[in-house]
């Protein structure tokens, strides 16, 4: 009854989205891709806002029924309050036959499964589509990483022109349409071409080419290269939109860091903490740690919480990630969750690294304020359901009121952790 529900919904406001666009004259730009979506979403949304009119949702509304409210404007109710669909529905209608006063949307499509983001071409059809990367993810449902790839560049069936990672999207399926392809990234083969990486101070400047030729020089307060990635992904769409070089390069100095993914937040004894806690995947947690490994600092210590939806490979990823904590620039490794403490730590250990396993992100959290020394730089990365390594900072924070800068601390997701710790 609920999957009857939700179809029928799906196919109403389906229907608005599909009709609003036919009546009205904007451009839909979609982000897709296993991990960097939200980052790359809202670094596109700063740009584009400098010149255009843009209408996007900055929370997690990348679903086949929460994506058509983005365009209205309209928050999602629960699925069984009839009233408060019928009201969307209704105001919907309203807004179909109004001036539509937005010259871009910008969705976020996620997946969970094979054949999810194909669902949406139901109701539509992208100017512009960024792949961000393709990684491991939900590998319980997905047989391998080949199928990752097939669900991520389905995109492509409907959109124009595709913007693709170059460094993180390296498995083409055969059936790609490569005229459409874009590539972006700072390997050889990508039209949009990040060069010149240095770190100043707590900044890194860069230069991204097209096709060969200078046309942006900058910096940006990252904390590591990978956040680059994002914004030569928006600098591409913004040119592809002609947004002014003079507006792009002013707006990337206002692209903000965002909660729970690296971010830099003031920890207690000078420390410095990188919060990377929103989720966590195998490639997301090692450009985590490089991160980590690049800082100069008295003290490091990485908080790694489990992994979810990795299926069978979980064991295997796990121990890879162990693999990976290096005692050279490692001087504590703590993990949270049961995978990270069967897995994670013994090889971490029998690597020769200092490991403590915790009871869950609030021991973790404990355990790291007792160890910390002046100028400590302190790593948090994890999954979000059962793991919350977010909460593990709480302690570590200097100033309490930066409690509201972290991931998911409204009302619903704190009831959540309450019974996961309890």
């Amino acid at each position: 009854m609920k999957s009857i529900l939700k179809n029928i919904l799906v196919r109403i406001m389906g229907n608005q989205v599909r009709r609003l666009r036919k009546r009205n004259t904007f451009k839909i730009v979609g982000v897709v891709g296993s991990i960097g979506k939200t980052s790359t979403k809202l670094a596109i949304v700063k740009i584009l806002e400098s010149e255009k009119r843009v209408r996007y949702q900055e929370g997690n509304y990348n679903d086949i029924i929460s994506v058509p409210l983005i365009f209205f404007g309209r928050k999602i109710p629960k699925l069984w309050n009839i009233f408060s669909w019928s009201k969307i529905i209704l105001q919907n209608e309203a807004q179909i036959y109004s001036k539509y006063p937005f010259d871009v949307v910008v969705v976020e499509l996620g997946t969970d499964a094979p054949g999810q983001i194909n669902k949406f071409r139901s109701y539509l059809h992208l100017d512009i589509a960024v792949i961000t990367a393709i990684v491991p993810e939900h590998m319980e449902f997905f047989e391998s990483i080949e199928k990752v790839a097939e669900e991520e560049w389905s995109v492509s069936f409907f959109s124009d022109v595709v913007f693709a990672n170059k460094d993180l999207c390296t498995i083409l399926p055969s059936n790609l349409n490569h005229k459409k392809i874009i590539f972006y990234g700072k390997e050889y083969g990508s039209a949009y071409k990040i060069e010149n990486v240095s770190k100043m101070k707590d900044y890194l400047s860069f230069d991204i080419l097209y096709e060969g030729k200078k046309i942006l020089s900058t910096s940006y307060p990252a904390l590591s290269e990978v956040q680059l990635y994002s914004i030569c992904a928006a600098v591409a769409i913004a040119l592809t939109l002609q947004i002014s070089d003079k507006k792009t390069k002013e707006s990337i100095s206002k692209i903000s860091s965002f909660s729970g993914r690296m971010q830099k937040l003031k920890g207690i004894k000078d420390s410095i903490i990188i919060d990377d806690t929103y989720n966590a995947s195998p490639s997301a947690v090692k450009m985590a740690l490089d991160a980590l490994y690049a800082y100069t600092a008295t003290q490091r210590i990485a908080i790694l919480g489990m992994m979810n939806e990795l299926g069978s490979l979980s064991e295997e990823e796990h121990k890879k990630v162990g693999k990976y904590c290096n005692p050279k620039f490692l001087d504590l490794v703590v993990t949270v969750g049961k995978d990270a403490n069967d897995f994670i730590s013994p090889v971490a250990k029998e690597n020769g690294c200092e490991v403590y396993k915790a009871k869950n992100s609030v021991d973790a959290g404990l355990f790291v304020a007792e160890k910390v020394k002046q100028g400590t730089v302190i790593l948090a990365k994890g999954s979000q359901f059962g793991v919350f390594t977010e909460e593990a900072l709480k302690p570590l924070l200097s100033d309490k009121s930066d409690f509201s800068k972290l991931v998911r601390q409204d009302e619903y997701w704190m009831k959540k952790k309450q019974l996961t710790f309890d």
